[in-house]
């Protein structure tokens, strides 16, 4: 009551001619809430239903926001910033509403302040209103079939926006005499196929778009007056709702959109939005991580003393896809790694960082972590190497895929096709040393499993001395008395000949009570007094071993001669 008279929420339903800008640079903002409007069930999604200035008003409202995989409630009261009783920010083209100026107070509360949402890109918002994915086109380098792939990704809900790059700071929002500005987002609204009536073979492309400032518009061809609306019969006009009026919102043709615009970001509600016409219902997996400095901050491959320090995620493609139009055996999956809270953080210097991501192929299992998976019956999801990648395999293997480039955007998406199998992405800075928090996401056509790989960071201690008798627990005499029974006396073994001493295995606790007793003995012998139950395997190789289930483990490995190896446990457990 205090700007107007009769304020309303929302007046006469929400739509892009509802939002236009104010004094702050958030037209990236502006323009995906424009491309949100499109949609109705996202859009009160975002906007909870049954909100309102009248019936039942206390003053708040409720906004919903995709946030690092949660969707987080935001709060808002009903003060608004104005200046001599206009609104400062965003505003509706009617006087009396405000839905489209409270959303953008509920998005800047959510990064800490409207200083927050200066510049940005459409993406972010985007991505925040839907929990979606984002494909990036550079208009240079666009497929044959752009066109098709926009108009199927509005009919299924995709939202997209385009802008001009401004290759001068100084001329950024810098209007062409076209009448399109440089530097600024522009809302994709609608793509349509129309008949000329003179043509009656003929087909022109048109292309709808959005000027979040409500005004200033495209003056070419297809603009709101141009000749060219003289070829279209009655019918067609009614089907694109062709209007003259200064409202932002203008047709150009899609030969003359490719020709001005720069990129087009289309944000996915699933990766398959962009595919055939039949539904699939993707997978995702979602990891979160963060580069530390001097621990997980290694930079990209350019620095390959640290690259390999960075965090690193194995990525199981165990299905490959339904293509009847391929005969290539191969898995489709996109990879997204979004940096976390640097928007948030901007006013304490956090600008976004340059980040991109590498794929590696894992090696085939040794022969050894082979055997140790069968002794301990690990489930097939389990198998694979699951050691943190050292130096030396970065500096001998090349990646099998990776993003397109490194940019400094808030989230960098790659679309891959590979053979089934097991491999490892790492997510990095392009400089080491940068410290961030951030979330990697897998989208798989078919079943897939993603974790991260555990990198111990633990000096190099020597090992302890086995621990007095007296000392021992009830667990350790028990492991000890099964030992002795097996492997007989350890300081002249069973044969009265002396053996090396064979260290005891301490138990370890990680998922369970486990512990890996070796016997050694000539190349024909078999263990004295077995325990009953326990069935011994026989290798060639000699080996003594200290495992932890939960992190790194160490293996010592001797002349070759015939071994057994038997597994014992105290207690039940799950691997």
């Amino acid at each position: 009551m205090e700007i107007c008279e009769n304020p309303q929420f929302i007046v006469g339903g929400a739509s892009r001619t509802d939002i236009c800008q104010g004094d702050l640079g958030d037209c990236w903002l502006l323009a995906a809430i424009a491309c949100l409007t499109l949609n109705e069930k996202l859009l009160y999604r975002v906007i909870p239903q049954e909100q309102s200035l009248s019936e039942g008003y206390g003053g708040i409202f409720h906004f919903q926001f995709w946030r690092y995989g949660d969707w987080v409630d935001v709060v808002i009261d009903d003060r608004i910033p104005t200046f001599n009783n206009q609104l400062v920010f965003t505003k509706s083209a009617e006087r009396n509403e405000f839905w489209s100026a409270l959303l953008e107070k509920a998005y800047a509360k959510l990064h800490g302040s409207y200083e927050a949402l200066k510049g940005g890109n459409t993406t972010e918002a985007m991505e925040d209103f839907t929990g979606g994915v984002t494909e990036f086109y550079e208009m240079k380098e666009a497929p044959k079939e752009l066109y098709k792939i926009m108009k199927k990704a509005l009919e299924r809900g995709s939202m997209m926006g385009c802008s001009i790059d401004s290759l001068v700071p100084a001329r950024f929002e810098t209007r062409t005499v076209t009448g399109l500005v440089k530097g600024h987002a522009y809302s994709v609204t609608a793509v349509e196929e129309c008949k000329q009536s003179q043509h009656k073979t003929s087909k022109v492309h048109l292309v709808r778009l959005r000027n979040p400032w409500g005004q200033v518009e495209w003056n070419g061809p297809w603009s709101d007056n141009s000749k060219e609306w003289v070829s279209l019969s009655k019918g067609e006009k009614d089907k694109l709702r062709h209007q003259s009026a200064e409202d932002g919102e203008f047709w150009m043709s899609f030969e003359d959109f490719k020709k001005n615009y720069t990129k087009i970001e289309i944000c996915n509600l699933t990766p398959d939005a962009l595919e055939d016409d039949k539904i699939h219902k993707w997978t995702v997996s979602v990891n979160e991580g963060r580069w530390v400095r001097g621990c997980s901050a290694g930079g990209c491959r350019n620095y390959p003393d640290t690259f390999w320090t960075n965090p690193q995620f194995r990525l199981c493609l165990l299905e490959e896809d339904d293509d009847s139009e391929d005969n290539e055996v191969a898995c489709s999956f996109v990879v997204s790694l979004m940096q976390k809270n640097r928007r948030k953080d901007r006013k304490l210097g956090a600008n976004l960082f340059t980040i991109g991501f590498a794929i590696y192929e894992v090696p085939k299992e040794s022969f050894f972590s082979c055997l140790l998976r069968l002794c301990l019956c690990v489930s097939d999801q389990m198998h694979g190497n699951k050691q943190h990648m050292q130096k030396d395999f970065f500096l001998f293997n090349s990646s099998k895929a990776r993003c397109k480039s490194y940019i400094n955007l808030r989230e960098v998406t790659q679309r891959f096709r590979l053979s089934p199998g097991e491999y490892v992405i790492i997510p990095s800075t392009y400089e080491p040393h940068q410290e961030g928090e951030f979330i990697l996401r897998v989208f798989s056509e078919k079943r897939n499993t993603s974790e991260e790989i555990e990198n111990r960071i633990e000096a190099d201690h020597p090992v302890p001395a086995p621990a007095n008798a007296g000392e021992e627990s009830e667990e350790d005499q028990q492991f000890r008395s099964i030992f002795q029974q097996i492997a007989g006396d350890v300081s002249t073994g069973s044969t009265g000949r002396p053996v090396r001493p064979v260290r005891p295995v301490r138990p370890v606790s990680a998922w369970g009570s486990v512990s890996i007793v070796l016997w050694v003995g000539g190349q024909n012998q078999c263990a004295p007094n077995l325990v009953p139950g326990f069935n011994p395997i026989c290798v060639n190789i000699r080996v003594i071993a200290r495992m932890t289930f939960k992190g790194n483990f160490q293996i010592e490995l001797t002349y070759a001669a015939f071994t057994f190896i038997s597994i014992f446990t105290t207690r039940e457990h799950s691997l």
